[in-house]
């Protein structure tokens, strides 16, 4: 995932709005362009805040976003955009939802809107007949996270045991400056305002191998900050796509591929690591950066040295 900070969901513009089953729904006069729109905004907001969604090496069902009440997880679009947000709970509600559990919303709290299509009844000018014309609206949801007075439902996780690599574990223990990692949340991120590495839990990896090179990736941007090797493309703000974001995450991803070859992690990740190295190439190429690979991959053996305590860093 990108170095850079993640932001919370901006409020939609004020429409007029329906009460219908509790939720708080667009007027019938709202087009679907608008709130397609938003929802456009939100994903590349999201994009431009490091949520890359098809980077995700670990078992994510346990942690799915879902509804509170029917405990159905959210789907398409909305599981993306909640899945993005930082809450650690992945339990969400709608504001009627929450009173009717007695529970109540934290002061400050912001709402996230989900949205869905509406089928709506209405007459053929041209034939007179009936036609049902599909509308998409939207509904705000809270995370639990920002609710007083309703626990988190007791999840069972789909773990498998994870074990330990040696190699591995000394590489990241003799690391200088080595940024705390939590588990807090199901999602991989590097924190440079905190200067902190967020990681699922090892259990819910797909493989050891995999946890690893995640993590791999994630402290190759840690040593990015100001305290370490002070690298522009994580002091800075970059927006996704752009060159300087491309880069970070070709030297982060290309860094991690040597702490793997050093800790004798190579088959199992080596796929994975090419295809996602390969699409950040071809931004910077589609972008006349070619240069700038050289110049990624020697910023990416200075960050697997400094890890390694080799060389000058």
């Amino acid at each position: 995932m990108s170095a850079h900070n993640k932001t919370e969901t901006e409020k939609l513009p004020t429409e007029r709005v329906q009460k219908s089953n509790g939720h708080k729904l667009t007027s019938n006069q709202d087009t679907k362009k608008s709130v397609a729109d938003f929802v456009t905004d939100a994903i590349i907001e999201k994009l431009e805040a490091g949520c890359i969604p098809w980077r995700k090496p670990w078992n994510g069902s346990a942690n799915a976003p879902r509804n509170l009440i029917t405990k159905k997880p959210y789907r398409g679009i909305n599981a993306f955009i909640l899945g993005c947000s930082s809450f650690a709970s992945p339990w969400f509600a709608t504001f009627k939802q929450i009173q009717e559990k007695g529970g109540n919303i934290k002061k400050g709290a912001k709402s996230i809107p989900v949205v869905f299509w509406n089928i709506k009844e209405v007459i053929d000018r041209e034939t007179g007949d009936d036609k049902n014309v599909p509308i998409l609206k939207y509904y705000r949801v809270f995370s639990l996270d920002d609710v007083e007075g309703i626990e988190n439902p007791a999840e069972e996780e789909a773990t498998r045991d994870f074990n330990p690599i040696e190699e591995a574990e000394l590489i990241i223990a003799n690391m200088p400056q080595c940024p705390e990692i939590k588990t807090g949340q199901a999602k991989a991120y590097y924190s440079p305002a905190l200067d902190y590495v967020n990681m699922p839990k090892s259990e819910l990896f797909h493989s050891d191998e995999e946890y690893y090179s995640t993590l791999f990736h994630e402290l190759a941007h840690s040593t990015g900050h100001s305290s370490r090797l002070n690298r522009s493309t994580v002091t800075k703000s970059a927006h996704f796509g752009s060159g300087e974001y491309s880069k970070e995450e070709l030297i982060a991803e290309m860094g991690a591929s040597f702490l793997n070859a050093e800790a004798g992690i190579v088959s199992a990740t080596l796929d994975n690591s090419a295809a996602y190295i390969q699409g950040w190439i071809s931004v910077l190429k589609s972008k006349d950066n070619r240069g700038l690979v050289i110049q990624t991959a020697a910023a990416a053996q200075k960050a697997a040295d400094f890890i390694l305590k080799r060389g000058e860093v």
